[in-house]
């Protein structure tokens, strides 16, 4: 039997991956993690999210460059 495949918020995944909204907003920004928007809302397939972690995808996020959430969800608009 296959399972369902939730979709998660930001501030969804920002708990189930412990890290902050702003993180989720900036790997969004980078492409780094699978996002889909409806509407103006971000949602996240939670078997995405978790595969991109297994491949360690979002392990390296030391650039040192920011941008705010404003910013990101201004250039997505």
């Amino acid at each position: 039997m296959e399972s369902v495949d939730r979709w998660l918020s930001v501030e969804e995944v920002a708990h189930h991956l412990k890290v902050s909204k702003e993180s989720i907003y900036r790997w969004i920004e980078r492409g780094k993690i699978p996002a889909h928007k409806v509407g103006r809302l971000w949602r996240f397939s939670q078997r995405e999210v978790d595969e991109s972690v297994r491949r360690g995808e979002l392990a390296d996020d030391s650039d040192g460059t920011y941008e705010s959430r404003a910013t990101v969800e201004e250039k997505s608009k």
